[in-house]
């Protein structure tokens, strides 16, 4: 798939999460092309459908030229707030390594000594190439997102990504460099809530990789997500199918909260935000266990 590269109007913009103040998306799409990713609406702007979302990349050239303008006029009192690399795509997905345009941003803010927070949010091992600068920022840190152990369920469910396995050697070696990490499980698999062990399993392993502190959600079926969901669970057994439709409900959410807290405790890990954080969804629960 060859990216299309185009010129970006801005480049940081204010985060609509409550964690972060800013944003800064180099990329539009992302070649991993998750199936749960609630990114997938994010070429609606360039005329792409969500069942295309892993199919397009979109590359924002001018991406550092704009982060150095920006931050140029950006308040001192400004500077505080925490800078989220990325929301909406990868910052490391395979293309970085040609284009280095996270690399390039990450320059920027070492060059003007950003004071606050810079917080990465990656599926991929490529962020150890930039260790170096994660350890010249005054502030740093590294989500790995790692939602299951299983490479096989991975596959189905995060079409190109690194393999999970991939991603726990990664959290190692930035903690051996130094980097305060994290990892966001997320989303929270629905099928946890009948086979706890795998839960068990991927926190024991985090645990081995450093990690102390998880960052947690509920897996997010609107609609448009759904559409995408249905196709990849279409050859899965009809418990796993069934499972995801029930992820719908407060009974399975509560049921997962249940499962998750317990786990914590045993591996000495933290819950960032103290909740499992679920985006509601207003439309009605379907009453079949074949769609989503």
């Amino acid at each position: 798939m060859e990216p299309i590269e185009i010129e970006a109007k801005t480049l940081i913009q204010k985060s609509k999460t409550p964690s972060n103040d800013y944003v800064i998306n180099p990329y539009t799409g992302c070649v991993f092309g998750c199936a749960y990713c609630f990114a997938s609406f994010a070429g609606r702007q360039f005329g792409r459908s969500v069942g295309e979302w892993g199919d397009y990349l979109y590359v924002k050239t001018n991406a550092v030229e704009l982060a150095r303008k920006e931050l140029a006029r950006m308040r001192e009192d400004k500077r505080q707030g925490t800078m989220l690399l990325s929301s909406v795509t990868d910052p490391y997905q395979g293309h970085e390594t040609r284009y280095r345009l996270t690399r390039g941003i990450l320059t920027e803010l070492r060059e003007v000594a950003y004071p606050g927070l810079v917080r990465i949010l990656t599926k991929s091992p490529v962020v150890t190439r930039d260790i170096d600068l994660l350890t010249s920022l005054p502030r740093a840190e590294v989500g790995m997102t790692v939602t299951t152990t299983d490479d096989q369920l991975g596959r189905w469910l995060e079409v190109r990504a690194p393999l999970a396995s991939r991603r726990l050697r990664t959290l190692t070696e930035l903690r051996d460099a130094g980097i305060p990490t994290f990892a966001f499980v997320g989303p929270l698999l629905p099928h946890f809530a009948t086979r706890p062990e795998l839960l068990d399993d991927l926190f024991g392993q985090l645990a081995d990789a450093g990690i102390t502190e998880v960052f947690m959600e509920h897996i997010n079926l609107k609609r448009y997500i759904r559409e995408r969901m249905n196709t990849v669970l279409a050859d899965q057994p009809d418990d796993v199918r069934t499972a995801y439709v029930q992820a719908r409900s407060v009974e399975h959410r509560e049921q997962l909260d249940t499962i998750v807290a317990s786990l914590l405790v045993k591996h000495g890990l933290r819950l960032r935000f103290d909740q499992v954080i679920y985006h509601d969804d207003v439309n009605t629960l379907p009453h079949t266990a074949g769609q989503l």
